[in-house]
């Protein structure tokens, strides 16, 4: 028997200023950018002091307080530069590694950041956009061009190796892109997943390919209108 894929529908979907519509696999948590980077003095800005209210009022000490603070306003700069970057959407993912699970895995934790951006692009044929868009990458790069239902594509994969930071431990971090040119050939759509699991990046490129393949730039949810005979 065959099961129908389930969606939910999140309220963004139905934003009249929407350009882009794509889906997140089970496993993907929303960061809420705008509730997180609220203008100062606004009425976003007490109701995050409303919702922090309880967690400071519960911790032990007041040097733990101030942790707590220091931690969230780096956590603020942090998306503050990825929204100066144009993205717009971001996610976090936590799956459990229960592939081959009792050979090469242990059922722990998985996590990956995933995050939408907007470029803006020299006017240019899509499949001319998506093509520039992975020039200049590492030769070790992974490049690909494909069509899918919302146009030219391109994927790029990429495994950085950060220097060594002191009190960090060390590990290398793969990232997936997909460069989805927009119709208006103005701009460019960019999907990115970042892991540190890279021993299941055959599993994290299926997700982003996924995820690729079923955004669209013409809204899903407009009504069709039926043809007239």
């Amino acid at each position: 028997m065959t099961t129908a894929p389930h969606f939910t529908v999140a309220d963004s979907a139905e934003d009249p200023d929407a350009d882009i519509w794509f889906a997140e696999p089970a496993g993907f948590t929303a960061v809420p950018l705008d509730a997180l980077l609220p203008a100062p003095d606004s009425p976003a800005a007490d109701g995050l002091r409303t919702a922090f209210a309880p967690f400071l009022q519960a911790v032990p000490d007041e040097l733990t307080r101030q942790r707590f603070i220091a931690a969230f306003a780096q956590g603020q700069r942090l998306l503050g530069a990825l929204r100066e970057e144009g993205t717009v959407h971001c996610s976090i993912g936590l799956h459990r590694d229960d592939v081959d699970e009792g050979a090469v895995s242990d059922g722990g934790p998985l996590l990956s950041f995933f995050t939408v951006s907007w470029r803006a692009t020299a006017v240019a044929p899509r499949a001319v956009t998506a093509a520039r868009a992975v020039t200049g990458l590492d030769g070790r790069a992974l490049v690909e061009c494909v069509e899918l239902p919302s146009g030219p594509v391109t994927f790029s994969e990429v495994v950085h190796t950060p220097g060594a930071v002191e009190g960090l431990p060390w590990m290398p971090l793969v990232q997936f892109r997909a460069h989805l040119p927009h119709p208006d050939c103005k701009r460019l759509a960019v999907l990115t997943l970042s892991t540190n699991a890279v021993g299941r990046r055959e599993q994290y490129r299926a997700i982003l390919r996924r995820i690729a393949a079923l955004t669209t730039f013409d809204d899903p949810l407009r009504p069709v209108c039926p043809e007239v005979p």
